[in-house]
């Protein structure tokens, strides 16, 4: 058994891996690297799958999705250098999407560093700016400690990543180190005085490394950074004037039960750390409000509810006379605040300081968990529902006028695939248990329209970053975290170039989401806008590739769709081969739509 506070242990890797274990992680995502093979090998004895992707992106990225879907923080292993630098743009994307991540890199040996070893570099000045935490270990004591501190940082106060460096010499048997230190020093064969004094220095070196008692870190976390912030930010992050928070949600009670227009605007963070979603839907429904769910909240009513709209948001915040901000910020989607009216109140919940008060300061300002407020205010909110039935038909009227204007241009004539059509029939024939990934503008927004979440926990979007690339890795967490549901994995042919290889992970671990790629030859979403504006479409030019043939090549099926006609026949195709246990892509190839002309979001 390892010993967290020196003294003999089988490796640090076992270290790493009893501590994944105990804290509930299923999951390890990585790609291979001679830095982290302890890592990898001792997790995998504890019980821990260890899932190797094509891209240190798609580990993080993986991660990602597992920790949004679980409750319980996602994990990924990266070798050193590139194999962190690779993985910087999905931890920003986990840092923008609040997701607890812990992302473990490999290092040089502790006694090598900054001397020119192979991919060695400055990892920590890299990752400090899109992290909680940022540390790395300097003894074997140190590990254990460090990765419990790591797991706790990654869910407490506003989640989000942390990185833990491992250097490589801390993962392996002391025996082992000590073998290489004197072979890589030349101490091994070294004569006279400095050869001693270079063996005596080594040894001493690793005598600190596995046996010296722990020394607890002192440094505050988040580290602070070196730079000085604006007087904006300064003010930003003061804490908000001390108030009761059950008096607070009294208060909010108090306006519900006057209000007549009220809304309910719901963001992913209604949802982080979240492992039982039904407890906070419950709260929702007895709450009776007009809802709106961005992000993860998607589907936390399940498929079909009256109570949630999905068009027409700005009207109905323009016309509410009370809006209730659960864990969305006020950010370009809701136009920096201004999307509502400035009469009417406005409540919000956030764990961020920041988040409440970023560009439009409510009347009520909780800093709470906003899933936990929600659920405190249905305990104690009077049913109001009586006096809002004009405000209900009113919003109902638009959804339903909305949905009769998409359901009629679907059926408009086109040479190849209407995505309108398209999606109105996966809506039909997707599975009541589906997992919904998507990666990708033009064709994904069009999705967003349409296709219904069958239930919470089920929708997996980039998050506010609006990263491509996500997909292959998001499905991998999804596939990987949910066996036996039906994952769909929805592309824009542009985005699909970034992860179609992780077809090949899909294939090895037995993982079978089924891939649709819009393939309109085109970045439409930038291309429509840009050719209007500036009147050439450089830079938005592609061709209508075989994706799904590229799929095959990584061992999926491949499934071309050209014909509307076909559109049934397909999904059925793809929906029983991964019944079967093969993933599937599905090359849909778009005719041209405007239906989200002027779109665009800056």
């Amino acid at each position: 058994m390892s010993q967290h506070n020196g003294g003999s242990q089988e490796n640090g890797g076992a270290i790493i891996g009893e501590v994944l274990a105990r804290h509930g992680v299923k999951l390890l995502f990585t790609l291979c690297g001679g830095h982290i093979s302890p890592i990898l090998v001792e997790a995998k004895a504890r019980g821990v799958r260890v899932v190797d992707v094509r891209d240190e992106a798609s580990a993080v990225f993986a991660a990602d999705a597992v920790a949004r879907m679980t409750g319980v923080p996602g994990v990924a292993a990266v070798t050193a250098g590139p194999g962190v630098t690779n993985s910087v743009t999905a931890l920003k994307n986990a840092q923008m999407a609040q997701s607890p991540v812990v992302l473990l890199g490999g290092a040089t040996a502790t006694v090598l560093k900054g001397r020119g070893s192979l991919q060695d570099i400055d990892q920590l000045s890299l990752v400090r700016p899109l992290t909680k935490w940022a540390t790395t270990v300097k003894t074997v004591a140190d590990l254990g400690p460090t990765m419990e501190r790591a797991m706790e940082v990654s869910r407490s106060g506003v989640p989000g990543p942390v990185f833990v460096e491992v250097p490589v010499d801390l993962l392996y048997r002391e025996e082992l180190v000590r073998d290489w230190y004197l072979k890589e020093s030349g101490a091994k064969s070294a004569k006279g005085i400095l050869g001693n004094a270079l063996r005596l220095y080594l040894e001493g070196h690793l005598y600190r490394q596995f046996h010296a008692p722990r020394i607890p870190e002192l440094f505050p976390i988040p580290r602070p950074s070196l730079r000085v912030p604006s007087l904006t930010e300064v003010v930003a992050e003061l804490p908000p004037p001390s108030r009761d928070t059950a008096a607070q949600v009294r208060e909010v009670a108090s306006l519900l039960e006057a209000a007549e227009r009220p809304v309910l605007v719901m963001g992913s963070q209604a949802l982080v750390n979240c492992v039982d979603p039904e407890r906070i839907a419950s709260a929702v429904r007895r709450l009776g409000i007009p809802t709106f769910l961005g992000g993860m909240s998607r589907g936390l009513l399940g498929k079909t509810s009256r109570q949630q709209f999905r068009h027409q948001r700005q009207k109905a915040l323009k016309e509410a006379d009370l809006v209730i901000v659960a864990g969305f910020p006020f950010d370009f989607r809701l136009g920096y605040g201004r999307s509502i009216s400035s009469k009417a109140k406005v409540v919000a919940a956030n764990l961020s300081v920041r988040e409440l008060r970023k560009n439009r300061r409510p009347d009520v300002a909780v800093r709470i968990h906003p899933g936990e407020f929600l659920v405190a205010l249905a305990s104690c909110a009077r049913d109001g529902a009586g006096h809002r039935d004009a405000w209900r038909t009113t919003l109902s009227a638009r959804e339903d006028a909305r949905d009769a204007e998409i359901s009629a241009q679907a059926e408009v004539p086109s040479d190849l695939v209407n995505p309108l059509r398209f999606f109105l029939r996966l809506e039909e024939k997707m599975a009541d248990d589906a997992v919904l990934v998507v990666d990708g503008g033009d064709f994904v927004a069009t999705a967003s329209y349409i296709l219904r979440p069958r239930a919470p926990l089920s929708w997996l979007d980039p998050g506010v970053f609006g990263t491509l690339g996500v997909g292959g890795g998001f499905a991998v967490g999804a596939a990987a975290a949910r066996p036996g549901r039906e994952v769909w994995l929805l592309f824009g042919d542009g985005s699909s170039a970034y992860s179609l290889a992780e077809f090949d992970t899909f294939a090895r671990h037995g993982l079978s989401p089924i891939a649709v790629i819009g393939n309109d030859a085109s970045w439409a979403q930038i291309a429509r806008e840009q050719v209007e504006v500036l009147g050439d479409d450089v830079g938005t030019v592609l061709c209508r590739r075989d994706y799904h043939l590229v799929a095959e090549g990584y061992g999926g099926k491949g499934l071309l769709l050209d014909d509307s006609n076909r559109i049934d026949e397909v999904i059925d195709k793809a929906k029983e081969i991964a019944s079967q246990g093969k993933p599937v892509c599905v090359n849909v190839h778009l005719s041209r739509s405007e239906f989200r002309k002027g779109s665009i979001s800056m």
